[in-house]
């Protein structure tokens, strides 16, 4: 695969958007960081790890969907161009990919992600698995470059992994209402979420035995420190997870150990966290089905298809522009 085959949106882009977050995250009353920013090269290892977890159903309870589902979503979808937004290492998508080549649709693959490296490198191994079908990487940021996606032929756009969970409720709405415009008559959306269910249970996913999350939590200051100069005392912020029940979310923070000082020098910036204080990093939503379908109706889509796992514990909806 030659450079020519990846696209991006603007080359800068992410290190300006990086800066524009961070400056008013970290500048904010309530300060925080969008976990978009977990995603570099180790973030993205620490996330695979995540998904092997005991404690993380998430994956394996969409992965069952995808798995008893698939064919159905091929022959419901007819896609033969199918854009993975948030790719990451598209495991789960091949159980879509190999229903979507057996029905004889399927032309091209997108992955689209934030991070290059693992995008990179996950385009190199589908592109050895499915030597038929053509790969076009895409490095770009869903929020925003939703509308730069090259077109071809019927198109599924897949958002896996309840990843819209992280987006507060207006951005989840923007989102959708972009998803809805990029789609053209006969295109399909591919939408995974999580779903409420014992808060026990869901606050183990996200503050597992082994520290993983821990570490893929802390990995944003890491990412600042790196890439604009930043002096975080990383280990000196402990991972939080709690449930938020008006919200139907979790909320991961990093908690400041002590009262320190922090300079992001490519910023000109110093940021003062008193001790005990938190640093917000991710809202995970959790859906309910009938809430879950007029968000869906209000940015103009509508349900063709709607599956859970045997537990209910997972959401797969295939929908449509409303015509």
């Amino acid at each position: 695969m030659s450079d020519d085959d990846r696209g991006q949106a603007h080359p800068d882009w992410y290190l300006e958007a990086l800066r524009a977050d961070v400056r008013s995250g970290l500048t904010a009353p309530r300060k925080s960081l969008p976990p978009k920013y977990f995603y570099d090269e180790r973030g993205s290892e620490l996330f695979d790890q995540i998904t092997r977890l005991p404690e993380y159903y998430l994956t394996r309870a969409e992965a069952s969907i995808l798995a008893e589902r698939s064919a159905e979503i091929a022959e419901l979808s007819q896609c033969q161009s199918l854009v993975e937004l948030g790719s990451g290492t598209s495991a789960k998508t091949r159980l879509l990919l190999r229903a979507l080549l057996d029905g004889g649709t399927l032309r091209e693959f997108m992955p689209f992600d934030v991070d290059p490296t693992v995008l990179a490198d996950a385009s190199a191994a589908l592109a050895a698995e499915y030597p038929a079908l053509k790969i076009r990487p895409f490095v770009g940021d869903f929020e925003q470059d939703l509308a730069a996606i090259p077109g071809g032929g019927r198109r599924t756009i897949a958002f896996l992994g309840s990843t819209i969970g992280n987006l507060d409720p207006p951005a989840r709405a923007s989102f959708l209402k972009q998803v809805g415009a990029a789609l053209g008559p006969g295109d399909t959306f591919l939408l995974g979420t999580d779903l409420v269910k014992d808060v026990t249970r869901l606050l183990r996913a996200y503050d597992d035995a082994a520290g993983v999350t821990a570490e893929f939590n802390r990995n944003v200051l890491r990412v600042v420190n790196r890439d604009l100069g930043g002096d975080f005392a990383v280990e000196e912020f402990q991972h939080i997870a709690i449930w938020d029940g008006v919200n139907d979310w979790i909320e991961m923070r990093l908690r400041s150990e002590r009262e320190q000082r922090v300079t992001i020098r490519d910023l000109g910036l110093t940021v003062f966290f008193a001790a005990g204080e938190d640093l917000r990093t991710e809202i995970s939503a959790k859906f309910r089905p009938d809430k879950l379908e007029e968000e869906l109706t209000a940015a103009g889509l509508q349900t063709i298809r709607f599956w859970t796992d045997p537990s209910n514990d997972f959401g797969l909806t295939l929908a449509a522009p409303i015509p």
